[in-house]
């Protein structure tokens, strides 16, 4: 089996979870219409049903079939999304993280406020941050439940999209274009694609591009 490359996305259940789940599957379905093999699910022993409660969604993205169809959690993550960033406060959100990875955090902060909160900053290969709320305004909930329902809303109608446009420009791994004709806010997309600002604190590993 080929390089895996494992993404965790950490947000917050039941006003949150759509928006991570949304990145996570519009992330992967991306990469899948590049060709990649990918697997998109929830961590199972998170509990999406209480509100507020941090939650984990996955991705993982390899240019061969990937083997680890029952492990149901991502121990080595290669990029970490923070949908909301309170979150980095009180969990070691980088637990696993191999040398040089990237943290992408959705926050109006500047980025030297944001790494006073990470105790193992050194990991980090970079930082990214986009203000996807002041950049959408909107935050959409699965009325559906939280076993992969969608609402109404669609696919990265909120807070999702601007994200995944970040995630597109500083990684490099699937194109803008090809998240354009997956989510339901493309202009939020562009958005975040253009206005992502990054810190790069060491040379970064060959398969990201971190632009900005």
């Amino acid at each position: 089996m080929g390089k895996v490359t494992e993404i965790t996305v950490w947000t917050r259940g039941v006003v949150m979870d759509k928006e991570a789940r949304d990145v996570a599957n519009a992330f992967g379905q991306a990469a899948k219409m590049e060709g990649k093999f990918v697997q998109a699910f929830d961590n199972y022993e998170d509990l999406p049903d209480r509100v507020l409660v941090t939650t984990r969604k996955y991705v993982r993205i390899s240019d061969e079939e990937i083997e680890m169809k029952y492990l149901y959690t991502n121990n080595h993550p290669d990029v970490v999304v923070i949908v909301e960033p309170t979150i980095i406060k009180g969990i070691n959100v980088l637990k696993g993280m191999p040398d040089g990875g990237l943290l992408v955090i959705n926050t109006n902060r500047p980025i030297d406020y944001m790494v006073k909160f990470i105790p193992n900053v050194d990991v980090l290969g970079a930082i990214a941050t986009v203000d996807a709320d002041g950049i959408s305004g909107i935050r959409t909930v699965d009325f559906s439940g939280s076993e992969g329902g969608v609402d109404a809303a669609g696919l990265g109608a909120g807070i999702a999209s601007p994200i995944l446009g970040a995630m597109a420009k500083v990684t490099g791994m699937v194109k803008k274009e090809n998240l354009a004709k997956i989510v339901s806010d493309v202009a939020a997309l562009d958005r975040g694609y253009s206005e992502v600002k990054i810190q790069k604190f060491r040379k970064p590993r060959a398969e990201y591009f971190w632009g900005g």
